[in-house]
């Protein structure tokens, strides 16, 4: 199931998804917990199995939905392949993510922005939960929402060039080995990608407070790739 066919559910039953583009947003969730106010169910706007089986009355669905419920990661991975504008100016669609975020004044891409994406990609999906205050400040993700251990969609936070640096990286965890964290995140090779960042340099992981504490996951994954050592 894709979340257009949620979007398409919403607006047969009279609800207003916003545009039918497959890409979760804000419009999407207030359509959803509009709904689930009106089905007896919690409305958080999130799309659990009871949420899908009211919307869905007719429909046998799969047993396993849980990674359709981690709509900002799903955000994270329509956004492969998003780059920095080499040169003098800044790619628009970068400065556009801080429309959710209406206290942060982010101009050019030249700014390391691995905690704007990550913000961009929360806010503009889970629009109720509260972001860090200093989105861009890497070690602020370390008391986002709440603590969990390593599982697809959590965010996950490192050091960079020494743990008592103040520096550091934050992205959303894919996978792993014996090693390394595969991290899909923003300002890596200057681009929205996926990099390998080694274990050594975990902090912590954190995820949503509006969302349900997940089972932790390990994904295992071949790592072909050097590690990743200079995200900024």
């Amino acid at each position: 199931m894709k979340i257009i066919e949620v979007q398409q559910a919403l607006a047969q039953k009279g609800y207003k998804p916003g545009t039918l583009d497959g890409i979760w947003g804000r419009q999407t969730a207030a359509a959803l917990r509009a709904f689930q106010a009106n089905n007896n169910l919690q409305a958080d706007g999130i799309l659990g199995n009871l949420t899908l089986a009211a919307l869905f009355p007719d429909t046998k669905l799969p047993r396993k939905l849980d990674d359709l419920s981690l709509v900002w990661f799903k955000e994270a991975q329509r956004l492969l392949g998003t780059r920095e504008r080499p040169g003098v100016g800044s790619n628009p669609e970068i400065i556009e993510w801080v429309k959710d975020m209406k206290t942060l004044d982010y101009k050019s891409d030249d700014i390391p922005w691995c905690g704007l994406f990550v913000g961009h990609c929360i806010s503009s999906t889970l629009d109720r939960e509260p972001l860090p205050t200093r989105v861009l400040s890497v070690r602020a993700w370390g008391a986002f929402g709440i603590a969990t251990k390593p599982t697809p969609g959590a965010v996950m936070v490192f050091w960079r060039k020494t743990r008592d640096s103040g520096l550091g990286h934050v992205g959303f965890y894919a996978g792993e080995d014996a090693d390394a964290y595969r991290i899909l995140g923003g300002n890596q090779s200057d681009s929205v990608s996926l990099a390998w960042v080694a274990k050594s340099r975990f902090i912590g992981a954190r995820w949503p407070a509006t969302v349900s504490p997940p089972v932790p996951v390990e994904v295992t994954v071949a790592r072909k790739e050097p590690l990743s050592w200079r995200e900024a």
